[in-house]
């Protein structure tokens, strides 16, 4: 079983501690990062628990090895040389290196940075709406099956879902239900359309800089789909790193849109969205947490490439 990372990183910083809930909640305190002031609120047993979920997805990468079109798990350095000194056209151009395995792995570990990433936040975010809303699992989830044309059936998805009927305090279903409204109108659908809609069906992305197309059309068909079931669709970005003209596309396909900015409208930000609609402060979480998700993310980097880490460097 994989050890628990958020205490694995206070045992890093300080290795003869001995370390409990309570120690932890003390000494884990953010930094002064992007002009933000320090939060002299401590880490919560509720914050590790979010924490870690996105921890134990980072933590994947840093054992990252490049397939070569192999074994799905990667191979090694000493399976690449194998392979790439057994192929003389290689050989004649010096790609059956150690450095070239090392690029490979840090290109490819870099992806895999992102998408674990994105999939961590997902979890949080889903498990965050479920704790606030007091939402089962099934509840927080929408999915719907199709045909294809090979008959076969296949279920499409998104990453959650919010119905107000399912809201369990009526003061913030009344607020959900409110900005509900507000986004109909925002979107400019037809009156007895927006009195349709029951709720939102949400795609979590941590940025959306990918022009793939046909990760595109099964969205367009999936606005389409949560509209005919009275849902909303709407794509949450934590970052404000997306290609607008992808971003075009999802907003005349009726999507709307939540950008990882810091704007006050909940229309427009998704962290005004949390923090006022939803109940939870998004934004500071991540600031309480972020010297942690930094040092993480150093350990993962140093590994990728090969080289040690500040800690490890140090006498």
């Amino acid at each position: 079983m994989q050890p628990n990372l958020a205490y694995a990183i206070i045992h890093r910083m300080h290795p003869h501690a001995d370390v409990g809930v309570a120690d932890v909640a003390c000494c884990l305190v953010p930094s002064v990062r992007y002009g933000m002031p320090m939060s002299s609120t401590p880490i919560t047993p509720q914050d590790l628990l979010y924490l870690q979920i996105i921890l134990d997805r980072i933590a994947v990468c840093a054992s990252y090895q490049p397939r070569f079109g192999q074994a799905q798990a990667g191979i090694t350095l000493a399976d690449f040389r194998t392979l790439y000194g057994a192929d003389h056209f290689y050989t004649w151009f010096g790609l059956d290196t150690p450095r070239v395995y090392a690029a490979h792995r840090a290109a490819g570990g870099i992806t895999s940075i992102y998408r674990q990433i994105g999939i961590g936040s997902e979890l949080l975010l889903r498990q965050i709406i479920r704790d606030q809303l007091g939402l089962t699992a099934t509840q927080a989830q929408w999915a719907y099956t199709i045909t294809t044309n090979t008959g076969t059936s296949r279920t499409l998805k998104l990453d959650a879902r919010i119905t107000l009927v399912d809201i369990q305090d009526g003061s913030r279903r009344q607020t959900v239900a409110a900005w509900l409204q507000h986004v109909s109108q925002t979107l400019g659908l037809e009156p007895t359309i927006a009195t349709a809609m029951q709720g939102v069906a949400i795609e979590i992305r941590q940025g959306y800089k990918s022009k793939d197309a046909k990760r595109q059309h099964a969205d367009v068909a999936n606005a389409a789909t949560a509209y005919t079931q009275g849902y909303i669709p709407v794509l949450l970005l934590l970052s404000n790193q997306f290609d607008t003209g992808v971003i075009e596309r999802y907003t005349r396909a009726r999507w709307h849109i939540l950008r990882g900015s810091f704007d006050q409208d909940t229309s427009i930000s998704t962290y005004t969205f949390f923090r006022e609609i939803i109940g939870y402060d998004l934004a500071a979480f991540f600031h309480r947490v972020s010297p942690q998700l930094q040092q993480t993310m150093t350990h993962v980097l140093s590994s990728l490439l090969g080289v040690p880490d500040e800690h490890e460097a140090t006498p």
